[in-house]
């Protein structure tokens, strides 16, 4: 079992109070790591040593080839180490191995290398204004001390997109390791310390919400804020910023309940698998997951006995196993929550399918495993289609028209994502039109990459992860104005 400090102005540390904690694998309840529980002081020293470092220039002011090159290093060693960092994930989350090995820790190095590159491109401009004795000019530039939030479900991999984008920009980053799945985190420092990037650029802290969260949010020399989490700790970020002396930049990338529209003549064959994709990826733990089917009329009956018979076929597991498709929930208390979801989704009306209660007997007994589990007859009143489940749920809601799936799709406070399948492509563009989300799948679903802009509307966040949209998010914009009058010309007239 490893042993883990809190990381900060290039060096390791021990919790200020002495307190540590345990991570455990939620598929057999074994302990894997000790970690330091930070709290409010840790982090204050902390947030001195990342201002410290961007006050100094020593990063701020680098060439921005030279940060590339660090970032590239940074990438370069998380390769390396692939297996080790992928591991740890699958084991600290639950997922199966696979999917860290070849999605979650892929995106995280691309992160370090897409903002690395992309930094080198990006140009102010010059804009022309009325008159000819003004010359006007747009630069950006970083905003200081970044404090990046991560998420349990995918604690590298949306950790990264954030911090890749504010360190190619010029910031330095103070990272809050997610509570319950800290480690990979809190093991990226040692590849920032292996590739010499300057002290207090870095620094991670583990420890709850409640002490090293609330600091992130109350510190004044905290410029902006990531988070990717729910729509409850984004309102708080919201309410704390505005309460704060200096009001922070946010970026905020909240909750979700995507719908999957399924028209008559879709490819059922993919579009069936790409529902379970849905809502089954990850055990369901996603922001985007399409937990919402709303299904033609027409293809009801066939389409669900396709899903139900796949759906028997998947292989749950230990998160290291071979062949394990899904593994286990983050934790008994989530589990718990899901469970209470379905409950009350019996209680309210719905029609329970499949699942709808943890599994049991030999491995299960060790961990939190939960099968898929399907409702029917789902109305668009019902909790289940209107609230955020985060596990392997889907409501399913018959529709007759077009229209009305659009207006089904849209009947939640949520905007995250939204898929919709159909071989007409009048159709998918209508319906991409109309359908309020900050990304649209058109035959297919729950896809995102490092080079395009990711997130969502209403009440499902603001502003952008990846990309360029993603890079600007941690820089400032300063505009220039610059009187060029002829020396002979009085400007002011006295």
């Amino acid at each position: 079992m490893k042993n883990y400090k809190l990381y900060y102005g290039g060096e390791w540390h021990d919790a200020q109070a002495g307190a540590t904690f345990e991570t455990v694998n939620p598929c057999n309840g074994e302990v894997i790591a000790t970690l330091a529980k930070g709290d409010a002081e840790d982090t204050k020293l902390a947030i001195e040593a990342a201002k410290k470092a961007f006050d100094s220039g020593v990063w701020s002011e680098l060439d921005y080839d030279d940060r590339a090159a660090y970032l590239l290093k940074v990438a370069d060693i998380l390769e390396r180490r692939i297996d080790e960092f992928a591991r740890t994930e699958s084991q600290d989350v639950g997922k199966p191995y696979g999917e860290s090995y070849y999605v979650d820790i892929p995106l995280s190095i691309r992160a370090f290398r897409f903002h690395a590159d992309s930094v080198k491109s990006l140009k102010g401009q010059t804009i022309d204004v009325p008159g000819k004795l003004l010359f006007d000019y747009v630069s950006y530039e970083p905003y200081g001390v970044v404090a990046s939030i991560a998420p349990w479900n995918f604690p590298l991999h949306l950790l990264t997109r954030s911090i890749g984008a504010a360190l190619a920009a010029g910031n330095t980053v103070v990272c809050k390791a997610a509570t319950q799945t800290p480690l990979t985190a809190t093991l990226l420092a040692e590849c920032f310390e292996e590739a010499g990037v300057p002290a207090g650029v870095y620094n991670v802290i583990s420890g709850p919400g409640g002490s090293v969260g609330e600091e992130l949010l109350a510190n004044d020399e905290v410029a902006m804020v990531a988070l990717t989490g729910s729509e409850a700790v984004g309102r708080r970020l919201m309410e704390a910023s505005s309460q704060a002396k200096h009001i922070k930049k946010l970026s905020l990338e909240l909750g979700g309940k995507s719908a999957f529209i399924a028209e008559p003549d879709c490819d059922l064959d993919g579009a069936v698998n790409s529902a379970i994709l849905g809502f089954c990826y990850n055990q369901g733990q996603v922001c985007v997951s399409t937990s919402r089917l709303l299904l033609a009329d027409e293809i009801y009956d066939e389409f669900m006995d396709l899903m139900l018979e796949r759906l028997s076929k998947i292989v749950i597991g230990d998160s290291l196993a071979e062949g394990t498709q899904m593994g286990s929930l983050v934790s008994e208390e989530h589990l718990q929550t899901v469970q209470g979801f379905v409950d009350r989704a019996i209680s309210g009306g719905a029609k329970l399918r499949t699942g709808g209660s943890r599994l049991t007997g030999g491995i299960y007994d060790q961990g939190s495993y939960y099968p898929p589990t399907i409702f029917e007859d789902v109305t668009r009143d019902m909790e289940i289609f209107q609230e955020e489940v985060f596990g392997p749920v889907l409501s399913v809601t018959r529709y007759q028209t077009l229209d009305e799936a659009i207006e089904l799709a849209n009947a939640t406070r949520f905007a995250l994502g939204a898929a919709i399948f159909s071989e007409n492509f009048r159709k998918l563009y209508h319906a991409a039109k109309k359908v309020d989300a900050g990304t649209i799948w058109l035959n297919c679903s729950s896809k995102s990459n490092i080079e395009t802009p990711f997130g969502g509307n209403r009440n499902s966040g603001l502003g952008r992860e990846d990309g360029t949209e993603g890079l600007l998010e941690y820089m400032k914009v300063k505009n220039h104005i610059m009187y060029i009058a002829p020396e002979y010309e009085n400007a002011y007239n006295f």
